[in-house]
């Protein structure tokens, strides 16, 4: 009788759609809200949203992020505040992929995008630095680090008032 069983529930999925994704021919099609390989995010000018407070690493469980933050100077500007993530360095291994470092960061310069696509041969290429993190500049932006005019702020970013 269990041989019986067996070959029944056998014949009855052979009739379902298939669930499995014949990766990497196909594509996997992820919902709105899935959260996968961080991305560090740019204004429209080319400066870097990371202002280096550090509160994404702060508020990641698995202390998987590193900031080494700079200051800005006029002759070299990568952000619009006074500092800026001279390093950033993602542990991919022992990220959770919990989405905490996004809610913490109060520029939206951290989020986590669609790519689900991390493969590593060793450890090392574990580590995502910023290079590798950071968005192309916009063809409307220059690249980082910029010169600026002492006490000139940039009315394209939005929030970024004069001070006057």
């Amino acid at each position: 009788m269990g041989i019986i069983n067996g070959l029944l529930t056998t014949i009855k999925h052979v009739f379902q759609d298939k669930v499995t994704v014949q990766y990497p021919e196909e594509e996997l099609v992820v919902k709105e809200r899935f959260k996968g390989r961080h991305a560090l995010k740019r204004y429209d000018n080319g400066l870097e949203k990371c202002i280096g407070c550090s509160l994404c690493a702060a508020a990641c469980p698995a202390d998987a992020i590193w900031v080494e933050a700079a200051e800005n100077t006029d002759d070299e500007r990568y952000s619009p505040g006074e500092r800026y993530a001279k390093t950033y360095e993602i542990n991919m291994l022992r990220c959770i992929f919990c989405g905490y470092c996004e809610d913490a960061c109060p520029t939206e310069a951290i989020v986590l995008e669609h790519d689900y696509r991390l493969t590593f041969s060793d450890r090392r290429d574990a580590i995502y630095t910023k290079d590798m993190l950071i968005d192309p500049v916009p063809e409307t932006g220059q690249d980082t680090p910029q010169q600026v005019e002492p006490g000139m702020f940039d009315r394209s970013i939005p929030d970024m008032e004069d001070p006057k």
